[in-house]
């Protein structure tokens, strides 16, 4: 009989490496809806392992006044989002690693990543790395209060904090249309927007002084340092689409390891992230970028509509 620790570990590595494989079909699939919106070709759909495997092949290139923190930076950060995965069920109502903890411990976890490419991006003493890492932790500090506000007006739903108990207590009661759901639901989504860099808040296709946040910070990177720091953002990327979809839309989640039963999961989990992905692009494709000095009242909406699904919940 194979013991359950090795179960658990090989469920983690089978979740984590998933995720890794569809992260960047997920961000290219973004753009070339984005480009088709603006009647562009866009790239293809493969471009975005593409670039990871030319940034693997090149040879890194860093400062010789970085130290330690910046190397380990890039790693730090992608090993964070990764193990952010295992915390979050994704085909079947069961986190892999939901023992070790709930919603505070992704929130610590991402956060942890966060706090690495910050520290990193201050290593050398860039001026732009100075710049991106204080706009970053301007808007943190109230996108991760804001992201801990709505999961925890689930959490309050379903009488738990682990997800992956959550998951299947939602999926007990079925879909529900309480005002608490909605506003949480809005208030998260402002804060997917605001957490992977997307426009009004980022544009990631940018390197202008007066907008960039997210480049800013790596701007100094180069090759597998700027593959890891890449990929493991569309990694958090795609696991903030699959924390919405299966916190407030978990029909078609698998409740057991059967063939047929993950099969309809993984074509219900593909076509709610397709949906959620279109949203984003249709966000993008709609506003414009707003002033620096306008991003952190945008993330005050979110932190504020959690807070009163919250309230809601409570009353």
């Amino acid at each position: 009989m194979i013991p359950d620790a090795f179960l658990t570990i090989g469920a983690s590595l089978l979740q984590a490496g998933g995720m890794l494989a569809a992260a960047p079909l997920l961000r290219t699939a973004i753009k070339k809806m984005k480009a088709r919106l603006q009647n562009r070709q866009g790239p293809p759909l493969l471009q975005g392992y593409y670039d990871l495997a030319k940034l693997i092949r090149k040879e890194p290139v860093r400062s010789e006044t970085a130290s330690w923190v910046y190397v380990a930076g890039p790693r730090v950060y992608f090993a964070a989002a990764v193990a952010a995965t295992t915390l979050v069920p994704v085909l079947v109502a069961v986190a892999p690693l939901e023992a070790a903890g709930g919603i505070l411990l992704l929130v610590g976890t991402l956060a942890f990543g966060r706090f690495a490419l910050a520290t990193a991006a201050l290593d050398t003493g860039s001026p732009f790395g100075g710049m991106g890492a204080s706009r970053d932790m301007t808007i943190a500090a109230l996108a991760e209060p804001a992201l801990m506000l709505g999961l925890f007006a689930q959490a309050l739903a379903a009488g738990t904090m682990n997800l992956g108990v959550l998951v299947r207590a939602l999926v007990q009661q079925g879909p529900s249309w309480h005002p608490s759901d909605l506003l949480a639901f809005a208030g998260l989504f402002i804060i997917v927007i605001a957490e992977t860099g997307r426009i009004p808040v980022d544009n990631p296709a940018t390197h202008l002084e007066l907008t960039m946040i997210h480049e800013a910070m790596v701007l100094e990177y180069a090759g597998p340092d700027l593959a890891l720091v890449e990929w493991a953002s569309a990694v958090k990327e795609l696991l903030y689409l699959t924390l919405l979809v299966n916190l407030f839309m978990p029909v078609g989640i698998a409740t057991s390891v059967e063939t047929e039963a993950l099969f309809v999961a993984l074509m219900a989990w593909t076509g709610k992230v397709f949906l959620l992905a279109i949203a984003v692009t249709v966000v993008e494709s709609t506003n414009a970028k707003l002033r620096l000095f306008r991003v952190p009242e945008l993330v005050s909406v979110s932190l504020g509509l959690a807070f009163l699904a919250l309230a809601i919940r409570f009353l």
